[in-house]
C-alpha cells in the first residue's frame, strides 16, 4: 500500500505538505503522531488474512490450551487476523457488566468462570495476529425461539415487527427492532463494553449487524417515524418496495456511522469491519447497503460472504462485487471464502486455490475464511498459504 504527501484520512481531512529542510523533522514527528490517532490503516502493512472462529462446532474456546492451539494453528497457516465469536445467542464470551445488569446472565454459561475473550487476545497478540470482537448475533435476539428468548421477554417493545404484527422471524432467527433507539443503544453499550476494557484491535459485524430483515419495520415506533418524514403516509405494505427498503437501509447505514464515531472516540486506531452479504441480495434481504458504508467512509474494510460452492458461481459473484467498488477500495476488500459449514466440508484444494486465485487476479490481497475448523482440514494448503 503506498501513501502520498497528499492524503485523505478517514476523518475526512485532506493534507497537502511542502517541507523545508528545518520544518521537516518536528513536522512530520506531529504527522506521524496524527496518522496513529486517526488512521488505523497505517497500522496496517499486509493484506487481511483471516478466519472466523466460533463457539458452535468448535471447542477452540473451550480452554486456555485450546485456544493456544488455535493460535498456533493460525499462525502456520499465515493466518493474521482472528475474529473471535464475542456475541452470540444473547450471551456474551467475556464477562458483561451489562449483560449481569440487565438478564443476570454476565457470560455464556459455557464459559463461567474464565474470559475466552481475553484469553484468545493475549495468545494471539504474542503471535503478532490481531483479534476483532465479533459481534455475529447482531440485531438477532434468539435463534428457533418463538418468544425471542431473554431479550424480547425482558424487553418485548424490542421486538421487530412484521406487517401482521408479529415477531420477525427469518432463516430460524427471531430480531429485536434494529430501528430503535434503545436497541441501537443497547447493541452499542456491548461493543463500547469491549473496546473500552479489551486491548482489541477491532470489531466486527456481520450479517446480522447492522441489519434487519426486510420483512421487518411495522412496530410503532417505525411506523410513525416513517409517518412524520412523509407527510403522514403508512409505509409500503409492500416489504421490498424498493423506496421503503431504501429508507430503511439508511436507517441502518446512519446508525453504523454513529457506531463508528461513539467507538473511534473511545480507541481511535481501532478497526472497524463488516461482514455483509453479497450486494444486492444484502440491501434487499437484511437492508444492508454496504457500498455506501465505504463511501461514507464508516468502515475500514468490507469482508462479504462471497460463499460458493463452485468456481464458476464464487467467480460471477465475486466479479458482481468487485463492479460496486472503487479502485482505492480495493485495498478494504477482502471475500469472505467458505471452508466449512455444519460440519461439511466445502471446497477441494484445487477450488480453493482456484478462488484465491482469482481474487489475486482482480486485484484483492487477501480473504477471510469461515471457519477454524476448516483451516484443519487444510493444513497442507494453507502451510504455503502466507507465500500465495
Amino acid at each position: 500500500m503506498e501513501f502520498y504527501r497528499k492524503t485523505r484520512y478517514n476523518s475526512g481531512i485532506t493534507i497537502n505538505m511542502k517541507l523545508n529542510k528545518l520544518s521537516a523533522i518536528p513536522v512530520l514527528f506531529c504527522l506521524s503522531l496524527f496518522i496513529d490517532f486517526f488512521s488505523p490503516l497505517y497500522s496496517q502493512s499486509h493484506p487481511v488474512k483471516g478466519v472466523w472462529v466460533t463457539n458452535v462446532l468448535s471447542d477452540a474456546l473451550d480452554s486456555r490450551e485450546n485456544i493456544r492451539e488455535a493460535v498456533k494453528l493460525c499462525s502456520e497457516t499465515g493466518i493474521n487476523n482472528i475474529y473471535v465469536v464475542t456475541w452470540n445467542n444473547a450471551r456474551t464470551i467475556y464477562p458483561s457488566k451489562i449483560m449481569k445488569e440487565r438478564f443476570g446472565i454476565p457470560i455464556m454459561e459455557r464459559f463461567s468462570g474464565r474470559d475466552p475473550l481475553r484469553e484468545i487476545i493475549e495468545e494471539a497478540h504474542k503471535k503478532q495476529i490481531k483479534v476483532h470482537a465479533w459481534f455475529e448475533f447482531g440485531f438477532s435476539c434468539s435463534y428457533r425461539e418463538s418468544d425471542g428468548g431473554i431479550i424480547i421477554q425482558r424487553y418485548p417493545h424490542w421486538a421487530a415487527i412484521d406487517r401482521e404484527g408479529k415477531l420477525v422471524t427469518k432463516n430460524g432467527f427471531q430480531w429485536m427492532n434494529a430501528f430503535d433507539p434503545e436497541v441501537q443503544d443497547f447493541i452499542t453499550s456491548l461493543i463500547t463494553e469491549v473496546v473500552s476494557g479489551y486491548n482489541v484491535d477491532g470489531i466486527q459485524g456481520d450479517d446480522r449487524l447492522p441489519a434487519a430483515p426486510s420483512e421487518s419495520g411495522y412496530d410503532k415506533y417505525t411506523v410513525n417515524l416513517y409517518k412524520s418524514l412523509h407527510n403522514g403516509a403508512l409505509p409500503p405494505a409492500e416489504s421490498k418496495n424498493p423506496e421503503w427498503v431504501q429508507w430503511r437501509a439508511d436507517l441502518l447505514t446512519g446508525y453504523l456511522g454513529n457506531l463508528c464515531r461513539q467507538v473511534k472516540n473511545i480507541k481511535p486506531g481501532i478497526i472497524i469491519s463488516m461482514a455483509p452479504s453479497i450486494h444486492p441480495w444484502a440491501r434487499e434481504q437484511y437492508l444492508q447497503d454496504w457500498p455506501a458504508w465505504f463511501e461514507k467512509g464508516y468502515v475500514e474494510y468490507v469482508i462479504p460472504q462471497v460463499y460458493r460452492a463452485n468456481f464458476k458461481d464464487y467467480k460471477s459473484t465475486l466479479a458482481a462485487q468487485i463492479k460496486l467498488l472503487r479502485e482505492t477500495d480495493k485495498l478494504k476488500f477482502f471475500p469472505g471464502v467458505l471452508l466449512k459449514a455444519d460440519g461439511k466440508i466445502f471446497p477441494t484444494e484445487g477450488l480453493l486455490d482456484s478462488m484465491i486465485m482469482e481474487n489475486r487476479r482482480n486485484g484483492i490481497k487477501g480473504e477471510c475464511f469461515f471457519y477454524f475448523e476448516g483451516l484443519k482440514n487444510f493444513s497442507d494448503f494453507f502451510k504455503n498459504y502466507s507465500c500465495k
